[in-house]
């Protein structure tokens, strides 16, 4: 698999791939092979991935590949919006059952319980589940405002208390789900969400960013380009020598390196 380009920003990895096509073969490759040698070497594998229109071709290349005794493996996702049920058509849950668990058939897979009666007893639960074994990848992607699961500009912290927390969602991430069909209109997306912190999604021993097209091209110069800072909460990956950022030529056209 041919790159456009590698290069590193601080300690964050880059590779610029000259499709979304090409991105996503390479990454399921990289993953697939990632879990087998973890399992080979430790017996099992714990990992938190991401939802989100940008991670469809990954999830559906890395099914496709084989390779991996998914009985071995535990899942976690990174964000639940409060209040919604596991069917959902915007639950996370449901993205995960449908293109992950119902697949795949992890030994594993924990989820977010969004419509949680006692949501802070939730937020507890879910960060037992966490701590209670290593992470050994976190796949990720990066929104439009430069969020890494939920934690949008307002909300995120480098060095978050919590793993696992109730945020407000700001506008722009709102509108990014109306846009990408998750929602019929702003009002209809649910004002609150559970989220890993970001201390939580960088405890994995291997870290997967997943950033392709054009929308993403803003976000991602402030992350490589800008300031390391919570105006753009991705731009902390440059401190991840463990991480990883995969492009393709849209969502990096606007670098000047």
């Amino acid at each position: 698999m041919s790159t456009l380009k590698t290069f590193q920003a601080d300690e964050l990895q880059v590779r610029v791939y000259p499709s979304q096509t090409e991105l996503s073969a390479d990454v399921a490759q990289i993953v697939r092979d990632h879990f087998a040698v973890t399992i080979e070497r430790q017996g099992s594998a714990a990992a938190i991935m991401a939802t989100g229109n940008s991670q469809i071709q990954f999830l559906d290349k890395l099914v496709a590949l084989g390779g991996v005794d998914w009985s071995k493996v535990t899942l976690f996702h990174m964000d639940e919006y409060l209040g919604i049920g596991a069917d959902h058509k915007a639950s996370f849950r449901r993205y995960m059952r449908e293109r992950v668990e119902s697949r795949v058939k992890p030994g594993k897979f924990h989820y977010l319980g969004g419509d949680a009666d006692l949501p802070l007893d939730e937020c507890a639960r879910y960060t037992d589940l966490l701590k209670a074994q290593p992470i050994d990848l976190c796949c990720m992607g990066v929104g439009e405002n430069g969020h890494i699961a939920f934690n949008d500009p307002p909300v995120a912290r480098f060095d978050d208390a919590y793993f696992v927390k109730l945020v407000k969602l700001d506008h722009a991430c709102k509108m990014q789900q109306v846009n990408e069909g998750h929602f019929p209109s702003l009002e209809a997306v649910p004002p609150y969400a559970f989220t890993l912190t970001i201390p939580a999604l960088l405890s994995a021993k291997k870290v997967i960013c997943i950033a392709p097209e054009t929308r993403k091209a803003k976000p991602v110069k402030a992350m490589l380009e800008g300031p390391i800072t919570t105006d753009c909460p991705a731009s902390i990956l440059r401190k991840q020598p463990q991480a990883t950022l995969f492009l393709d030529a849209d969502s990096a056209s606007l670098l000047t390196a």
